[in-house]
């Protein structure tokens, strides 16, 4: 009996998968099972997120006082923006905060993620680590509550250290630049361990021996962490600065607590201005316009981050 054996398929011609290794089509079933599980996420985004944003677009073209009915006035909201003056102060109180607070929070965290990764035990990395980080989930309003005691003029825990070794007290929180500094210290305090742990988590993705490879060659501290470090951890220092930005625009709770704005309008941010224009003020209209030139501000920087990485952001 002649056996016949079936010949090899030809290459570029289709075969015939076998069950196992087919793709199996979602049951109805799965299908629904997939969008219950997606629906509590969808809907909250949609309500919380979407709905808003949109009503924040449309009410910025009309002046309500949640008692009346709202009326079309145009882009008055925008123009009045122009000359109001705790608008324009507030935003320019924001841009000067972002530009400190975000420069001293990401030099503080890329200092201590070098430390940190450097030749250190285990155990000691870790707790430096849950250190810094504690900060972050402790509650923004109940820090700068407990901080507003620690830099009071005649009571507070930071005069007394001062005039125990012989300073004189500051007046921290009523003079405009000693209320500034203080709002830029609580804030970084507070926020630097989230850029810290993002810049320790690209340190240590660096191989080894690159930094094996600098000491061969007799390169100093400075001379690895500007050639090696810097250059490698330029895109997570990107993702750490677009985020530090973003939230630093954003800033509201720390003004608000430790100063109320004051002294004056020294402190005030463009976010507390949209909370007291809404609910104090009752001008929702005019609240909706400044949140959107704020969110405009903000994708514009991000925009502008973005296109200026291109020159300084190594992905090999």
């Amino acid at each position: 009996m002649t056996t016949i054996v079936p010949a090899p398929d030809v290459v570029g011609q289709p075969t015939t998968a076998s069950p196992a290794t087919r793709p199996r089509a979602r049951s109805r079933a799965e299908k629904w099972m997939i969008a219950v599980f997606l629906a509590p996420t969808v809907i909250g985004m949609g309500v919380f997120t979407v709905l808003p944003i949109l009503a924040s677009v449309v009410l910025a073209f009309f002046q309500w006082d949640i008692i009346s009915a709202p009326e079309f006035v145009g882009v008055r909201n925008f123009a009045e923006l122009v000359t109001d003056r705790t608008v324009r102060v507030s935003f320019l109180n924001t841009i000067v905060f972002v530009v400190v607070a975000v420069a001293l929070q990401l030099s503080l965290a890329m200092t201590l993620a070098v430390l940190v990764q450097g030749k250190m035990p285990t155990w000691l990395r870790l707790f430096f680590r849950s250190t810094f980080f504690f900060p972050l989930i402790l509650s923004a309003a109940s820090v700068s509550i407990f901080m507003r005691y620690m830099f009071n003029e005649q009571f507070g825990v930071v005069n007394w250290l001062l005039t125990t070794v012989g300073l004189p007290a500051v007046p921290w929180l009523t003079t405009s630049t000693g209320a500034a500094l203080v709002v830029v210290i609580v804030y970084v305090w507070q926020n630097f361990g989230f850029t810290f742990l993002i810049l320790l988590g690209g340190i240590a993705s660096i191989p080894k021996e690159l930094y094996e490879a600098a000491d061969l060659d007799g390169a100093s501290g400075w001379s690895k962490f500007r050639n090696v470090t810097l250059p490698l951890v330029s895109p997570t220092l990107l993702v750490a600065s677009v985020t530090a930005i973003i939230t630093a625009l954003q800033v509201f709770d720390q003004p608000y607590v430790l100063t109320r704005g004051g002294p004056g309008d020294s402190t005030r941010s463009a976010v507390m201005v949209v909370y007291q224009t809404a609910f104090q003020q009752l001008e929702f209209g005019k609240a909706s316009a400044i949140g959107l030139v704020l969110m405009a501000l903000i994708m514009l920087v991000t925009l502008a981050q973005f296109r200026l990485s291109r020159r300084y952001v190594h992905y090999q």
